[in-house]
């Protein structure tokens, strides 16, 4: 049930505490899975929380949760655009830069790491997972921190203890739509 996906790992994009979540949905056919796609836009857009398909790979799909208000936010920050041209993004509203990132998917076990910009991370953080290979971080969570370890931290047990609460209220009968903050 992909409701389950989205209580697990977007709790804190549904509370609108981050710009967006990622998970991996395993799929029957094209036709179930943009069914799905299509219903949990219907339900999540008044909301402001969009959902896309990032990549599908035998009947697996990255599937990408987000609040387009947060990023396009996030992708007007300071230094963003230089970082993100460096990749091949021209266009920079939230549905331009996320077409090309679809595309920046190569073969299996390939990812652009840029995608930390889409998910909320701080440009410091992303561009330092890159330069060091994703080691000799300070920290980690939702991403390894390379700047602002003590902000991260403080986020990290906000993204977990929100995550906690609504699995107890989705388990408790709260439906995705009641659970998801409008903004």
């Amino acid at each position: 049930m992909v409701e389950n996906y989205l209580i697990e790992h977007c709790a804190p994009t549904l509370a609108s505490l981050k710009t967006a979540n990622l998970f991996n949905y395993m799929y029957d056919s094209d036709a179930q899975l943009y069914a799905y796609i299509d219903e949990l836009n219907q339900n999540l857009r008044e909301k402001g929380v969009s959902v896309a398909v990032l990549r599908k790979y035998d009947h697996s799909a990255l599937i990408y949760v987000y609040r387009e208000k947060k990023l396009r936010a996030d992708l007007a920050q300071k230094g963003v655009h230089t970082f993100l041209r460096y990749f091949g993004y021209e266009g920079f509203s939230a549905d331009e830069a996320i077409a090309v990132l679809q595309t920046r998917f190569g073969k299996e076990g390939e990812f652009p790491h840029e995608i930390g910009i889409f998910l909320g991370y701080p440009l410091g953080d992303v561009i330092g997972f890159i330069e060091n290979a994703g080691r000799n971080s300070k920290c980690s969570g939702c991403w390894k921190v390379y700047c602002n370890e003590c902000e991260a931290v403080r986020l990290f047990a906000k993204f977990d203890k929100c995550k906690e609460v609504y699995k107890r209220l989705f388990h408790q009968g709260k439906t995705i739509g009641q659970l998801t903050v409008a903004i």
